[in-house]
């Protein structure tokens, strides 16, 4: 008992410590000044500044307690999310500096922004804000459910946690509001030192703790459970569910608001471009971490709560400080992805149904403070959702990666593809979140990652309503489709004429 209050006391400091960052960051008046400089940091984030918070965005706790959680119950199954990385980042390295440079070029700060130039379209930028808004939501509750079950685990049932966690959030809420991105970015290098450090300390040592080595943890993985090294090859989370799992999950990434939030905020499509390269070296902790949930299957008693397993495991590994050290890494990777988040669905309320839908003539003034004010709602929701339904949270998410992939064909396929027509993207983004309500409602994917539907079939609808209005697209021209598709009648934008003032 001793060892949990311990352990804490510490969490509690260090998450403190770093919300009071967090504040310190927004010190300076300028960083609300408007809203390109409260949510993007007016884009002058360098390249090691982008690579910590993308890596804030992309490994939160539920990548922690969620995939450990997962390789408990299912063992190998789990490591989808290591080739799904590695797709993300090549795909990534093509588009994203196209995607930056528009974006820059026009002002923009969401995707919404961006397929309303493109294809002129409100009713597109609209689909596309409430599907980023709503799949949102439940991410950010996942982060509430890991800090939730941190604390509880923490705090040996002394502390009241649902509190404990509404003070967290409220905290978070308020320090976004105040220093928007230059919170979360700040306290990101914090958090990622963190989980470099702690998460490889433990995945070193608990291995040696329970079986004296490596390489003895993996014989009595063999002997014990040999099926929780093997993929099956059949069944309802066989080889297809993992292949097109990670397939989906890839071009999923970097659609996320929070994630688009990181990659308009860099100084240079420059900076993105040497980000993707680097930025897999995430995939040794992630891969490594998975592992520990087929330890945690070894050592821990049966019958744990697979939601508890990681931290169980911790718990019975390491003394006090180490856990308050370990503990306190989860959190962080919670509440800092959580304030990047409340950013991005903040910004596509206020800029793409707001003042699109509700009121086109608010002045600049008035959008920033909508868009900052909105940080409080959109926490405030998730912690009512979080609070109220938490079994339903991680089915939930799930979802998310299957509805918010159906905006990859209209961003990503229009960088490349002048003749896509917006009836095309519209009619296809409509008919795949419609397949994936469904197959999710059927309750039967026929051993096939259900996002992966939905995106087969806004492909194959767009693809086809593209051959009615393909006439149409080919006359269209705007300011948008002269930057994407620099031809000789447009300037050529580079990396020099675009890089914005540089940052530290």
């Amino acid at each position: 008992m001793q060892g949990n209050l311990t352990a804490f006391y510490i969490t509690s400091s260090l998450v403190i410590l770093v919300m009071l960052i967090g504040f310190l960051a927004g010190r300076n008046k300028s960083s609300r000044s408007s809203v390109e400089e409260w949510s993007l940091g007016g884009r002058k984030l360098g390249s090691l500044f982008v690579w910590f918070l993308i890596g804030a965005d992309v490994y939160t706790a539920y990548t922690f307690l969620g995939l450990t959680s997962s390789a408990f119950k299912g063992g190998s199954i789990a490591f989808f999310a290591t080739p799904y990385v590695v797709l993300a980042y090549p795909i990534a390295y093509f588009f994203l500096p196209k995607l930056w440079k528009v974006g820059k070029a026009h002002s923009f700060t969401t995707l919404a922004d961006y397929v309303k130039g493109r294809f002129e379209s409100k009713t597109l930028s609209v689909l596309v804000a409430i599907t980023g808004v709503f799949m949102l939501i439940p991410y950010i509750d996942l982060q509430l459910s890991g800090i939730l079950d941190t604390i509880k685990v923490a705090g040996n049932g002394q502390i009241n946690v649902v509190l404990v966690v509404i003070v967290s959030f409220s905290l978070v809420a308020l320090y976004t509001f105040f220093s928007g991105i230059k919170a979360p970015t700040y306290t990101a290098i914090i958090k990622d030192i963190l989980v470099w450090v702690i998460m490889l300390y433990m995945v070193v040592t608990i291995p040696i703790i329970h079986f004296g080595s490596w390489g003895s943890m993996m014989d009595t993985a063999v002997a014990q459970s040999p099926q929780m090294l093997t993929i099956p090859s059949t069944g309802a989370k066989g080889i297809s569910w993992f292949s097109t799992a990670s397939l989906v999950s890839a071009l999923a990434l970097f659609m996320w608001p929070h994630t688009v939030t990181g990659i308009f905020s860099s100084k240079s499509a420059d900076s993105l471009r040497k980000n993707t390269i680097i930025l897999p070296f995430y995939n040794i902790v992630l891969m490594l971490v998975t592992f520990l949930g087929i330890t945690a299957s070894l050592v821990v008693p049966k019958g744990t709560d697979p939601r508890f397993a990681f931290l169980t495991l911790i718990h019975q590994s390491y003394g006090g400080v180490m856990q308050g050290l370990a503990y306190s890494t989860i959190a962080l990777a919670s509440l800092v992805p959580c304030s990047i988040m409340a950013i991005g669905a903040s910004n596509l309320f206020a800029n793409n149904i707001y003042r699109d839908l509700i009121a086109p003539k608010a002045s600049m003034k008035t959008l920033t403070g909508v868009t900052r004010y909105m940080v409080f709602l959109v926490i405030g929701l998730a912690l009512i959702f979080g609070l109220m339904f938490p079994n339903a949270l991680i089915s939930l998410q799930l979802m998310g990666v299957s509805g918010i992939v159906q905006i990859f064909p209209a961003v990503v396929f229009s960088l490349f593809w002048r003749n896509l027509s917006k009836e095309a993207a519209i009619s296809g983004l409509i008919a795949g979140m419609i397949t994936v309500f469904l197959v999710y409602a059927n309750g039967q994917s026929y051993g096939v990652y259900e996002g992966f539907w939905g995106f087969l079939v806004n492909i194959m609808v767009l693809g086809l309503v593209n051959v009615i209005y393909v006439k149409k697209a080919k006359l269209r021209t705007n300011s948008v489709m002269n930057t994407i598709f620099e031809s000789k009648g447009a300037a050529k934008l580079s990396d020099s004429t675009l890089e914005s003032p540089k940052s530290a």
